[in-house]
């Protein structure tokens, strides 16, 4: 990645910034990306429980059930690996919208009865791959439709809502699969889909990625080379890797014990779902519209291991509403994903931000999907329980011996990252 000058987006709007919610909601284009992200989550978080329902009732596996939850995050690190630069382009508003008519055909693809289950894990990668880039094209977006200082809040109330979103997928999802087939389910999310992209169509314009600082330079073309350089200079620096890191796998390895909810406890696994979301949703809402941003940075290391250590309560099988209780305690330390993608895009020049930023959610969405399959191929051998708990354990380990890398990052922000507190 080039140099470490550019520390935060910055943005041609010279409007007054947003200070709250409601603010950045005025603004149409951050709406519109708001909107369709939301409806995004909704469709996705129907289609991955319908496949999962479909998965467990026909081959009452827990790997597969697993992987059918989370699979699409395997292909995301594709993205990541060889097109990633594409969020970077020229037309990111275009590219998003294309990007969304493929993920609508592979949705609505997953409605048609009958089709082999090998034919939707096909489907399932295929999608994932261009989530990946559709992610990194939105991100980059955003970085362009809202003032630098209020690029955290935006971020949060992203997060806040894809969680609130996530807690009425898997609760709707549950009551709708009890009077629809799967297959119907996946109608319904393909129809969100359909609505996440009218939302991005008619009301994001198109916007350039080209910086004043070398008006004279042609931007650099899109494609693999491209991808691997950026990636290649991304991946040099020690701070990158120890955010990247801890942005990913303590999140992947929390992600697998949710996919064994189903097999851990059938009947209520919606409920425990719509847990760890609700508590996603409370901490992104207190971290990110709450604390200024160097309390953010301080209480990133806590929230990580909060993120874990409740889990280790559902090896004893407590009752169903203590371990939602301690599901939700848990889902608040996904909040620590505020705070180290803030120290992240602090160090990210802002010509391949939407590119860095691809990788971060397509390197998490992956770790996810790791998570997932670690998850149920221990399942098989030491039972849901067991495996929670000894996930929780390796999520925690690894979050504590990375602390000193992470805090060694730190120095190498300077004054960016305040600076642009203050912008």
């Amino acid at each position: 990645m080039p140099s470490d000058d550019t520390s935060a987006p910055t943005s041609p709007s010279t409007a007054t910034p947003a200070t709250g919610y409601r603010a950045l909601l005025r603004n149409r284009e951050f709406t519109g990306l708001y909107v369709s992200l939301t409806l995004t989550v909704a469709a996705s978080t129907l289609s991955g429980f319908a496949l999962g329902t479909l998965v467990d009732e026909r081959t009452g596996s827990p790997l597969l059930t697993a992987v059918s939850m989370y699979g699409a995050t395997f292909a995301t690190v594709l993205g990541a690996l060889t097109l990633m630069s594409v969020a970077d382009g020229r037309r990111p508003r275009r590219t998003l919208v294309t990007l969304q008519c493929v993920s609508l055909a592979g949705v609505a693809a997953q409605a048609v009865p009958g089709l082999p289950l090998a034919a939707r894990f096909g489907l399932l990668l295929v999608l994932g791959f261009f989530q990946s880039l559709g992610a990194g094209a939105r991100m980059g977006l955003l970085a362009e439709v809202v003032p630098a200082s209020t690029y955290v809040l935006a971020r949060s109330l992203m997060n806040i809502t894809s969680g609130g979103t996530a807690v009425l997928g898997f609760t709707v999802g549950a009551v709708l699969l009890r009077h629809l087939s799967p297959h119907e389910v996946f109608a319904v999310a393909a129809v969100l889909t359909g609505l996440g992209l009218v939302a991005v169509t008619t009301t994001v314009r198109e916007h350039s990625t080209r910086r004043p600082a070398d008006p004279g330079r042609p931007a650099p073309r899109p494609g693999l080379r491209r991808t691997w350089t950026t990636n290649v200079e991304l991946f040099s620096h020690p701070g990158r890797r120890a955010l990247l890191l801890n942005l990913w796998v303590p999140n992947g390895l929390i992600v697998g014990c949710e996919a064994l909810f189903l097999s851990y406890d059938p009947e209520h696994a919606g409920v425990l779902l719509a847990a760890s979301s609700a508590g996603m949703l409370l901490g992104d809402l207190t971290v990110g519209r709450l604390l200024t941003a160097d309390r953010r940075r301080r209480c990133a290391f806590a929230l990580r291991l909060l993120l874990a250590v409740p889990y280790l309560l559902l090896a004893a099988h407590p009752p169903t509403m203590v371990a939602a209780a301690a599901v939700c305690v848990a889902g608040t330390g996904f909040a620590a994903t505020l705070p180290l993608q803030e120290q992240l895009l602090a160090l990210t020049p802002a010509p391949v931000r939407g590119q860095v930023q691809g990788v971060e959610s397509a390197g998490r969405m992956t770790w996810q999907g790791i998570g997932a399959a670690i998850a149920g191929g221990l399942a098989l051998h030491l039972g849901p329980g067991l495996t929670i708990t000894a996930l929780a354990t390796l999520s925690a380990t690894v979050t504590v011996l990375s602390r000193p890398s992470v805090l060694r990052a730190r120095p190498s922000l300077g004054t960016g990252q305040d600076g642009a507190d203050r912008a």
